[in-house]
């Protein structure tokens, strides 16, 4: 129940999540939560258009079924909002984190501050393990000490609790918040929200900044909700930065663009090396997986070398797991994760702590996490699942660290897939360019 009101402050949210006597105040706007028309259902909160025969209930009332995992809202309700007054006190130092940036980065972060202060949006677009979050560290801290609202979101709740704990200690003296939706955290007013791309479903005109970690990724890529409600949740005069390593045309054609070709350690990025096994999907199917497979599974853990291995889908985890079970002689120091593992969390975050040697996973790993030293290994990389940014992402796994900037990305395929080679020239002309700047 929200009983503060600056806990209304840009939000967008039910009225029966309100203590009544918040619904008094004059200024607060109110909005109806569903309309209904002649054939669908708009809903105000996702603007999604629902047909009435599917969303229609038991009492002829109807609800939206594209948001119902942000809680129900049907048409007997109003959404409550209440315009951000930025109300925040601002202590220094705004910017604790003490590290420096090479020349290139200080660039691409002179021009996103710019960019800011000019009102416009802009895309980062840099390489895998260039250091995207830490550009981004002299623009936020420009807007935090003018007293300015920042959002930081991303579609993967693995980036978002990545993030969280490498802003709190950049930022030490402002207040913020983690929102995504396995948070147990009570949601309050804070200068500096990170969050899902879901969670801002939930705002309007709140932020004077916001940046989109990973905007290339799904569901937001696909989502256009999500995508505005990104730009509802933005003010009229505030600024978008969108961050990836993989922008689809379209992004780079409607943002003006910093481009860093070259990692921070000044290392080229890891090329994927393919290997061929006809009849991995034959295998697999039958609860088999390729002997090469598992040699090179078993090099690599009697190296004590951690690494991520990828398949295609969740149902190959299971058969991954079980013969590496029954082949590998040592102490079992991996486990399998995927996106609606209920442990999943916990399992990404051993894996940070060095209690795991490697997990399989599916693409869900593909980008916005780090492991220092790890290598990558993927099986069936001529499936679909597996497009050419999500290689390109996956390969960017290995080589982040200063202490190991190189490693190995071993793709195991049935035969010559288009989309590996895609990746393959790709990762190749961003070298290119890296070595033209040095």
């Amino acid at each position: 129940m929200i009983t503060d009101k600056e806990d209304l402050f840009g939000r967008l949210v039910p009225a029966q999540e309100c203590d009544t006597k918040l619904l008094n105040i004059t200024e607060i706007e109110k909005v109806a939560a569903l309309t209904v028309n002649q054939t669908h259902v708009h809903c105000t909160r996702c603007n999604a258009d629902c047909e009435k025969r599917i969303v229609k209930l038991p009492d002829e009332n109807f609800y939206c079924n594209e948001c119902l995992n942000l809680g129900r809202l049907d048409n007997t309700m109003q959404l409550v909002h209440l315009t951000e007054r930025n109300q925040f006190k601002v202590d220094y130092p705004v910017l604790t984190w003490e590290g420096n940036l090479t020349q290139l980065q200080q660039k691409c972060s002179d021009e996103i501050v710019m960019a800011f202060q000019n009102q416009q949006d802009k895309l980062l677009w840099a390489v895998t393990g260039a250091g995207k979050t830490e550009i981004s560290f002299t623009g936020v801290a420009w807007a935090l000490e003018h007293g300015l609202r920042v959002g930081i979101a991303s579609p993967r709740v693995d980036v978002c609790t990545e993030l969280f704990p490498r802003f709190q200690a950049a930022f030490q003296n402002t207040s913020m918040i983690l929102l995504h939706g396995k948070s147990e955290e009570v949601y309050h007013y804070r200068q500096l929200t990170i969050c899902t791309t879901h969670q801002l479903l939930r705002f309007q005109a709140a932020f004077d900044i916001l940046i989109i970690d990973e905007v290339d990724a799904f569901p937001y890529a696909n989502s256009q909700s999500l995508q505005l409600a990104a730009k509802r949740a933005v003010k009229s005069d505030g600024s978008m930065l969108l961050m990836t390593a993989t922008p689809s045309k379209q992004l780079q054609n409607e943002y003006e663009i910093s481009y860093l070709p070259l990692r921070f350690h000044r290392h080229l990025l890891p090329q994927i090396k393919i290997h061929y096994c006809f009849n991995w999907k034959t295998k697999i199917y039958s609860g088999k997986i390729p002997e090469r497979l598992i040699k090179a599974v078993r090099k690599k853990i009697q190296q004590k070398q951690r690494f991520l291995l990828f398949v295609p889908r969740i149902s190959d985890l299971k058969v991954v797991n079980q013969v590496l079970e029954k082949r590998i002689k040592e102490t079992k120091c991996w486990e399998t994760v995927y996106s609606s593992d209920e442990n999943r969390m916990e399992k990404v975050q051993k894996m940070r702590d060095g209690e795991y040697l490697f997990l399989i996973t599916t693409t869900i790993l593909e980008r916005g996490v780090t492991f220092p030293g790890i290598d990558v290994i993927i099986l069936g990389g001529d499936e679909r699942v597996f497009s050419v940014s999500s290689l390109v992402q996956i390969a960017g796994r290995v080589g982040r660290k200063l202490d190991r900037p190189t490693g190995n990305v071993d793709c195991y395929l049935g035969s010559y897939a288009k989309n590996v080679a895609a990746a393959r020239a790709q990762i190749t002309e961003m070298n290119r360019r890296g070595k033209q700047v040095g």
